[in-house]
């Protein structure tokens, strides 16, 4: 392989199929696509102005700087790109290239020396120090530094590579006729067969069956050829493009590690794949193993696959090159080695964090904080201090170590790691129950401060911080509106026409939540075009994919509890807990307490409530003592279901978790009724109604109105019967409504209760027509949805 490399690519570093660790020392060599690109420039200067339009002008200088900066492309494609800006020129530029191939090696030694005429005169065609300008007097240097057998090589090389780009454009236009041939062929035979059925209308069966066998067949064999012929043309490309990649000069490949490392954080989707990206980095390293960059490129691309092993690898041989060439001593004098050791230990605690080995993580640091004191880097030591907090976030004094990477980091003028404490102090006292105006008035703080320096990823981040703080405390309108100020806005950094912006976790993050505030709503083809969207962006093998998968599993699996469908509930519990133990084990948990298996349910909440308490997910807390407490009416002890419930509301109300409390109140009212006091439930659900109504999902807001409606039943029980059929008639008109909401989400297990609870008060007030009305929708659900044996008035 190294000597097809050698008789192609005229390196001076490469001598006997050896390639030397200093490829990169000669800045760039002369190739068969250079001079292609060198026929361009020159033709482009002999070209008058009127000769080209200025529309053809533009594109064509668009088109130069990929030509100069990226990899070497086929003479075909070449071909291709310049008759698109400019087709005059293009058969410019073949008609002379087919001279200088197919005449002698002097045609080729008097267009290098002709090309020393473009700077020569008062006004010049080309600008020394122009792009240009510098191109061209690096190929002039590399091409004058050839000997007699690399000069040979190299127009033995360019005559091959002209063949190349000749027969390719003859195997197009060969293709294009022979589909046209075969697209004509196939009209003729179709009349042919239409005339043909036309006269034989008549014929027997018998007859007319082996032709038509005959005619399938022939129809078989010439998909079956086209098939190969397109397959065998698609090979063939792929052999061409890698024939014609070899080793990169120095620019080309820093080119295409900055190509690829932008894309990489702006938009994922248009990077190389994976697999691709990595086969491109192994190649670069085969002709240069100590190219530093591209070890890294090379851990941030396992990194996207999750590969430990792989980037932990990339990443020491990254720093251990950085040192080897040079390069950091060079910029820093002797402690340029000392930088690289502790930046690479503190790399390598952010990798072992990143996969959730905190020990290894932790050893690592304490490396990188011992040499980082022994050097007096107050910035690593910022550094190592934030990812301390990182490592120790879970005790409970961690909220002092984050204090003072704040204030030090604002010491130092180090305000990206200052506002990624501030954020974090935030989300942390998010959790410990502090009031929302206290929290966004410290997120208005680090808005200053990325204003001020631009840090547009900060900006990003801080607004997906804000859309989960909404959503935390239950005002779902806020979050809602969040979400959509982070899409609406463009990022501040530069990116190419045709990348996507913002493709960074936080827009993934407020995605998500957007798509499931639809699906709380009823909203699901909204939800799912958010989430079809979310699919394009962030592919499955992409980093941030996890946070879809999840939302998606979420939504999918709340549309199967409503639907009465635990069996694919049931299924989906186990995606679920991949992405999210803890949101797996509760949902199974549901599963279980829906197909009345209480005992198992109630074995899984006991042991999710100590795990959630230990972890301090107080969230979760909650949700497990409100399922708990259902559990305990589906049991009919509604008794014990009260300190249950009494427990929850002082956890949601001490860390200001308003939805949550609505929520428990509802479950205390519902607990009042069976107890027989529906007037305290009545005004207990009058407290707690308005921030379901407000922001509450389309559910809640059913069962509330349903919950309503059995007070007011209960409530009128010892009314007047003139008083009792108007509190009936309000109770229907609630019942109507908590009917509508439940329908937006396709509940039909709340249908089913509230059309028999319907049915029962039209019946009390002697209206027959629709009482049956109702009887007959509950027989219809009541077939499709058996109960379980639970009494229906029972359930909230």
């Amino acid at each position: 392989m190294a000597s097809v490399h050698e008789s192609l690519y005229f390196n001076p570093m490469m001598t006997n199929g050896v390639v030397h660790a200093n490829v990169f020392g000669i800045k760039d060599w002369v190739t068969p696509y250079k001079i292609a690109v060198l026929v361009l420039l020159n033709e482009m200067g002999r070209t008058g102005e009127g000769a080209v339009s200025l529309m053809e002008r533009r594109r064509l200088n668009q088109l130069l700087l990929p030509l100069l900066q990226g990899p070497d492309i086929t003479l075909s494609k070449l071909y291709k790109l310049i008759e698109e800006s400019c087709p005059q020129l293009a058969n410019s530029v073949q008609i002379r290239i087919k001279l200088m191939a197919e005449g002698e090696l002097k045609d080729m030694e008097q267009f290098f020396d002709d090309l020393s005429d473009s700077f020569s005169g008062t006004e010049p065609e080309v600008h020394k120090t122009s792009v240009v300008g510098l191109f061209l007097r690096h190929m002039i240097l590399a091409y004058s530094k050839l000997s007699f057998s690399q000069v040979f090589k190299l127009y033995t090389a360019l005559q091959q590579y002209f063949q190349n780009g000749e027969k390719k454009t003859v195997e197009d236009t060969d293709m294009e006729l022979t589909s046209r041939e075969e697209a004509e062929r196939k009209m003729e035979k179709e009349e042919l067969d239409v005339s043909i059925s036309t006269s034989c209308i008549h014929t027997k069966e018998s007859e007319t069956l082996p032709a038509f066998i005959s005619q399938t067949l022939s129809a078989c064999s010439v998909s079956k050829s086209g098939l190969g012929y397109s397959h065998t043309n698609v090979s063939k490309n792929r052999e061409e493009e890698v024939s014609c990649s070899g080793p990169l000069s120095q620019k080309q490949a820093e080119f295409f590690l900055s190509q690829q490392a932008s894309l990489l954080k702006n938009d994922e989707t248009k990077a190389l794949t994976p697999a691709s990206l990595q086969k491109e980095l192994n190649n670069l390293l085969k002709f240069n193993p100590d190219f530093a960059e591209a070890h890294y490129l090379s851990y941030l691309n396992n990194l996207r696959v999750q590969d430990v092993f792989s980037s932990t690898h990339s990443l020491l041989h990254y720093f251990d090159r950085l040192i080897l060439t040079g390069a950091e001593s060079k910029s820093n004098g002797e402690e340029g080695y000392g930088r690289s050791l502790r930046y690479a230990a503190l790399n390598l605690a952010a990798l072992h964090c990143r996969f959730g080995h905190y020990q290894q993580a932790e050893l690592a640091l304490q490396e990188a904080i011992r040499i980082a004191q022994e050097s007096n880097d107050h910035v690593c030591l910022q550094h190592c201090l934030s990812w301390l907090y990182v490592l120790g976030q879970k005790r409970s004094d961690s909220y002092v170590l984050l204090e003072h990477s704040v204030k030090k980091a604002v010491h130092f003028g180090l305000p990206y790691l200052a506002s990624l404490g501030i954020q974090s102090l935030v989300q942390q006292r998010a959790f410990a129950g502090k009031t929302a105006n206290k929290l966004m008035d410290a997120l208005k703080d680090s808005d200053l401060l990325h204003w001020k320096h631009s840090l547009s990823e900060l900006i990003d981040i801080s607004i997906a911080q804000k859309t989960a703080i909404w959503r935390l405390y239950g005002r779902s309108t806020m979050a809602l509106q969040q979400a959509q100020m982070l899409l609406s806005m463009n990022s501040l950094e530069s990116v190419n026409a045709g990348v996507q912006q913002n493709n960074t976790e936080s827009f993934a993050v407020a995605l998500c939540h957007l798509a499931e505030l639809h699906a709380e709503q009823g909203c699901f083809s909204a939800a799912s075009e958010v989430l079809k969207h979310l699919k394009e962006r962030f592919p499955p093998n992409s980093q941030h994919a996890q946070l879809w998968m999840l939302c998606d599993q979420k939504i999918q699996f709340d549309r199967a509890m409503n639907d009465g469908k635990y069996h694919l509930a049931d299924l989906l519990v186990t995606g679920i807990t991949a992405l999210n133990s803890i949101e797996g084990v509760y949902r199974k948990a549901i599963v279980l307490q829906a197909q009345n298996q209480m005992s198992e349910a109630h074995k899984l909440l006991q042991k999710l409530l100590i795990h959630c308490q230990k972890i301090r997910n107080t969230e979760m807390v909650i949700s497990v003592l409100l399922s708990m407490a259902q559990l305990y009416w589906r049991s009919s002890s509604s008794t014990i279901a009260l300190p249950v419930l009494l427990q929850a509301l002082a956890l949601s109300k001490e860390y200001r978790l308003q939805y949550l409390a609505s929520e428990t109140v509802l479950n205390l009212a519902f607990a009042q009724l069976i107890l027989g006091i529906p007037e305290q439930a009545l005004s207990l659900l009058h407290m707690a109604i308005e921030p379901i109504l407000a922001d509450g999902a389309v559910l809640d807001k059913g069962r509330a109105m349903f919950l309503v409606a059995k007070c007011q039943v209960a409530s009128a029980a010892s009314y007047d019967p003139p008083k009792k059929a108007e509190a009936l008639e309000a109770a229907i008109e609630n019942l109507n409504e908590a009917k509508n909401y439940f329908a937006k989400v396709d509940c039909k297990e709340q249908i089913r209760d509230v059309v028999y609870f319907q049915a029962r008060l039209y019946h009390t007030l002697g209206k027959t027509q629709e009482r049956n009305q109702c009887a007959m929708l509950f027989r219809q659900l009541h077939q499709e949805l058996p109960s379980h044996g639970v009494p229906l008035i029972n359930h909230l």
